[in-house]
This record gives C-alpha cells, structure tokens and sequence, in this order.
C-alpha cells in the first residue's frame, strides 16, 4: 500500500453582511480528516450547532481501518446530531448545521456530508464535485425544472433538505476512492461557491500551496460581496515514494 503526504490548509471569514461567523472547521492531518460545518440558526444558535459537530468530530482519533474510521466518525456525528436536537428544543427553534468532511486512511479516502456544504477534487486538471447537495434546488436540477445556471440566482437556492441536529435520524452520505499523487481537495461552505463558479475554484487551487489557494479564494469571495460565511480548506496529497519538497511532507496517515 501506498503512503501519502498532506498538505493542507484553511480559511474562514464572516462576509461582508452577517456579524457573526456560524462556520467551523477541523484540519486534522494525523487523524486523517478535515471538516467544514455551516451552522444556521441565527445569533448564537448557528455557531453553537456547528461548533458541536467540530467539538465532536475532534475527538475521532486515529483509525485502524477505513471501516473504522467511518463508524466513528459517524458515532461523533451522530452524539454531535442529538446535543444539537436537544438544544434546538429546548429553544424552540429550527438550530442546525452542514457538515462535509474529507478522511483518508493509507491509500483510500471517503467523502462525507449532510447539506450543501460541498468538497470538490481536482486530479489531472479538472476539477470534479465528489458531493451531492442536499437542497432543493438539487432536487428540481435533477428533475429538469431548473437549469444549473438558473439555479444560481432562484430565490429558495439555500433551503436545504438535510441538516445536523434537525431531528433525531440523520442520514450520512458518503462516497470513497483511492488517492493519486497531486490529488487536490476543496472542502468549503456555500459562502464559497455562492460567487465562484467551479472552474474558478480549480483555477485558483490547482498548482498552488493550501495556504496561498485558501487565501485567494477567500479574498475574491470578499471582492464580490461575501453575502454569508465562507469557510474553505485546500488538501494537496502527494505519495510518499515519489520526490516531495521537504516543507510538501507536513503528515502521514498509516
């Protein structure tokens, strides 16, 4: 089997419209996982549902395989779901949260999510999205009533049909592959792909440092508006065997 390095990075940033930043994410390299998670909800709501999934999914550790790795990732998603529910009831409010993560393990990785936050992987120059939206506007693309360009601009684009701790079953969706050497990963929020088109995400994070690519990509969102929260994490993979620059080897997950 294969070893892989990683380099990663990220980046949040409130907008230009809301006080409050309701996104949260975790970079984990030796754990092999990187999140992102769009709280809504309001004013001390959003960023308390987004906040648990983060707090929960911390605690997953190092895995012993892939099977693993995903039973516990969603035994943390699944006790951050109820903490959520529970507060949401107790407050009387719809409180909840997206959650989309990227984890690998030796040669594999697994796509994870609930919502519309989205991860995207760039390999040979073309970027691809690996996620699903959970939203409605998903659905009516799906069933030819919207066109992908018309959608942009629907006025119900950000209801969404599943969420973290907006009832007490919460379905997961996942999808796996196996690395290649220059692989990148896009994790972000929809404050991310609300203004940039996805040729604009790989133009900017194909070739670049996770950490040059979070920043741009974060600075053109606030250059055209940055209507919500954006959050964004970049993960280069490069294979261990091959010539990697020293400062390109930052973590190894066996």
């Amino acid at each position: 089997m294969a070893q892989f390095l990683f380099d990663s990075w990220a980046a949040t940033h409130p907008g230009k419209v809301r006080d409050v930043n309701e996104d949260n994410f975790l970079a984990e390299p030796s754990a092999g996982l990187w999140v992102v998670a769009d709280g809504m909800g309001g004013y001390e709501a959003g960023e308390v549902a987004s906040g648990a999934i983060i707090s929960h999914l911390s605690t997953l550790g190092r895995s012993t395989s892939p099977e693993d790795q995903r039973a516990r990732f969603i035994d943390r998603l699944d006790r951050a779901n109820r903490e959520v529910f529970d507060y949401s009831t107790a407050k009387g409010s719809t409180v909840g949260s997206t959650v989309v993560a990227l984890m690998a393990y030796g040669d594999s990785y697994q796509a994870a999510w609930v919502g519309d936050s989205r991860i995207y992987q760039i390999r040979d120059g073309r970027i691809r999205q690996l996620s699903r939206d959970h939203s409605q506007v998903q659905e009516l693309i799906e069933a030819g009533v919207l066109s992908p360009s018309d959608a942009r601009s629907w006025q119900h684009r950000n209801v969404i049909t599943r969420a973290v701790g907006i009832g007490l079953d919460l379905h997961v969706d996942f999808v796996d592959g196996v690395f290649q050497h220059s692989d990148v990963f896009v994790v972000c929020s929809d404050g991310l792909t609300t203004h940039l088109e996805d040729e604009e995400i790989e133009g900017i994070a194909h070739g670049r440092r996770p950490r040059e690519a979070c920043e741009q990509l974060v600075d053109l969102v606030l250059e055209r508006g940055a209507s919500d929260n954006v959050t964004v994490v970049v993960v280069s993979v490069w294979q261990a065997d091959l010539t990697v620059p020293l400062s390109e080897r930052t973590a190894i997950v066996a």
